[in-house]
């Protein structure tokens, strides 16, 4: 494990040098894709949802009978579609260094399991301790780093969550952070893609008993370190390598704000111009790279989504896709970034149809 660390800190160094004046540029080239058998009728289509090292995306499509199957897309482009076997839904939200994937699928009850999917395609299914077996419970994987640890929740029989890690040679933590509820749709959750950093540290977010949503990072020990923006709901979306962590908070009018916690625990909160000021609007992060680059996508006053990248130094670009639609509810929606600067996520046109992007430094 060592070498591994000191391997990835060297390919950070390298990558620092040529990534940063890449990622201040106002412009990045976005490449639009569809996967074959994706839908076109509204709330059909690509879903990315997690982009590597070199390039590769992992996320799912629906298909023109509103049945989800999962894909992975190689940096030349091509696409692998997959459902794991005896599966009527199957997601991916997680994706490795090495192209290991892990989401989870829904049996013929709607019963919810995890699974991890390896480069030669065979497929492994996982069930975490004390995951209920009714419709819509049960386990689910969300971030798998780069030792094949795998992070997500499991719903149990009270509609409860608890979070989990999978380490590689199958063995299963369970852990719930003090003051998570205990009331059905509470508890604690993980964060997709990157929830979960090389270093087995840990952020997610919890509801307590009044609903109201937490961030929290988990140390590789066990130790828990609540993140809450003084006076706000706060969610945490992404931690990167070295321990830094962006996230939104909710003010008392329902507009979210993104936020980044620097690895010693300071945190500035921002907002993008041109964010909308009424409730369910505003900025909201998805993902941090080692660079500290920050995506994610605001939401205007006209209810219309755009994306945006910060940089480390708190410079904001925003980005549309040129085919996005510009009604309510549609526009750009980056999901994650990876360390070279690339970013991914979808799309919805004027037609309410979603399309995979790319948008590369």
């Amino acid at each position: 494990m060592k070498s591994r660390l000191l391997t990835l800190l060297t390919v950070i160094t390298l990558v620092t040098a040529v990534a940063i004046p890449l990622q201040s540029s106002t412009k990045g080239k976005i490449i639009t894709f569809d996967v074959p058998g994706a839908g076109t009728d509204p709330y059909q289509g690509t879903f990315p949802f997690a982009v590597n090292f070199w390039g590769s995306i992992a996320g799912y499509y629906v298909d023109s009978s509103y049945v989800y199957h999962s894909f992975l897309r190689t940096p030349n482009g091509n696409i692998t579609t997959f459902d794991v076997p005896g599966a009527i839904r199957t997601f991916a939200y997680g994706l490795n260094f090495e192209g290991v994937i892990t989401g989870v699928y829904r049996d013929p009850n709607n019963v919810r399991h995890g699974y991890l999917r390896d480069p030669d395609g065979t497929i492994t299914t996982f069930d975490a301790p004390g995951g209920g077996t009714g419709a819509f419970q049960g386990t689910l994987g969300q971030s798998i780093n780069d030792f094949g640890v795998i992070l997500g929740y499991v719903v149990d029989a009270n509609d409860v969550a608890h979070c989990f890690l999978r380490a590689r040679d199958g063995t299963f933590i369970t852990f719930d952070v003090p003051g998570a509820g205990i009331d059905a749709g509470q508890g604690t959750y993980g964060d997709s893609f990157s929830g979960l950093n090389d270093f087995g540290v840990v952020n997610g977010t919890y509801f307590d008993s009044s609903d109201v949503a937490h961030s929290y990072l988990r140390a590789r020990d066990g130790t828990i370190t609540p993140l809450d923006v003084p006076g706000a709901g706060t969610s945490g979306s992404s931690i990167n390598n070295f321990g830094a962590v962006a996230g939104q908070f909710t003010d008392s009018n329902d507009v979210s704000h993104g936020y980044l916690r620097a690895p010693n625990g300071e945190v500035t909160t921002f907002d993008v111009k041109g964010a909308g000021a009424d409730a369910g609007q505003g900025t909201f992060s998805s993902n941090i790279n080692d660079l500290a680059a920050i995506t994610g996508q605001y939401i205007d006053s006209n209810n219309v989504t755009h994306g945006f990248v910060r940089a480390a130094n708190g410079k904001i670009t925003t980005f549309d896709v040129k085919d996005a639609g510009t009604g309510e509810n549609q526009g750009t929606g980056p999901v994650a970034n990876n360390l070279p600067g690339a970013i991914v996520g979808f799309y919805a046109d004027s037609n309410d149809g979603y399309h995979g992007f790319l948008r590369l430094p």
